[in-house]
């Protein structure tokens, strides 16, 4: 299976389990509502405006605000993502990626339509597709969270600096399945990023490293035409540094030198 096929798998994956986990909270509880699956996790619906975990950016505009900035996050990532496959990135590095995309696909769904395929959820059941409308316009839906995991509920000591005595819970966030999967892609990214970068696979997504190999590359192979004629060049130059140095060396030896020569000739 290619990878690019394995990525997509996920995505769809992702979004699956997050849009039909939400879809059965809006249909099957009303705000507020909870039941537990374990001591420290519990099923409890709430709705928010804005961004993971609850975070809100208030007003009409702000919400819209926030519509369009993740719709154009999205085309980004998911553009990003597509230059990644293409490039062969690692493996883990493309998952966290998808994970990424998928979790804040899966929450743009909610903000752009929800408002308009759902009746309102507080104090009862909402409806889908209900005659009267939804219960708000285009890019106005509100986000669907229902994950809680109170691990800790309690007072603190009271020796416990500022908040000593305060009633606390740990973890107080509602979140969703699209929120997972963004904190998951972003936290593989911080802890493995050392993988995922070390071997510089991820230094050249525009290809100017192999731009620049192949010019390097095509400087060190010269023409052979060129290369011949340079190589005759030398050849010349070697061949008149030889017969400047020939000229140069005396052919007869000076006639004190020979007659030095035929006195020790003589004495022997």
């Amino acid at each position: 299976m290619k990878t690019g096929t394995k990525i997509i798998l996920l995505i769809l994956f992702v979004l699956t389990a997050d849009q039909a986990l939400k879809f059965w909270i809006k249909t099957s509880m009303i705000i507020g509502e909870e039941f537990k699956i374990f001591d420290w996790f519990k099923i409890h619906f709430v709705e928010n405006e804005g961004m993971a975990f609850g975070l809100e950016l208030g007003g009409a505009y702000g919400k819209l605000a926030l519509s369009l900035f993740r719709i154009v996050a999205v085309l980004f990532i998911g553009y990003f993502l597509k230059l990644l496959i293409s490039k062969k990135a690692p493996i883990g590095f493309l998952i966290s990626v998808a994970l990424i995309f998928s979790g804040a696909v899966g929450n743009i769904i909610d903000s752009v339509i929800y408002g308009l395929i759902f009746s309102d959820s507080l104090g009862q059941v909402a409806q889908f597709m209900p005659e009267s409308g939804g219960y708000a316009g285009l890019l106005h839906g509100k986000v669907v969270d229902m994950l809680y995991f109170p691990v800790y509920e309690g007072f603190l000591p009271q020796w416990v600096p500022l908040w000593g005595g305060d009633y606390f819970i740990f973890f107080r966030p509602v979140f969703n399945i699209a929120d997972t999967a963004i904190t998951l892609g972003v936290l593989s990214i911080i802890l493995f990023q050392r993988s995922f970068f070390l071997n510089g696979d991820l230094d050249d997504l525009d290809g100017s490293k192999k731009s620049n190999n192949d010019e390097a590359i095509a400087t060190e192979t010269t023409n052979p035409v060129e290369a011949s004629n340079n190589n005759t060049d030398n050849t010349k130059i070697t061949q008149e540094t030889a017969l400047t140095a020939n000229e140069n060396t005396p052919l007869d030896m000076p006639k004190e030198a020979s007659n030095g020569l035929d006195v020790e000739e003589k004495d022997k």
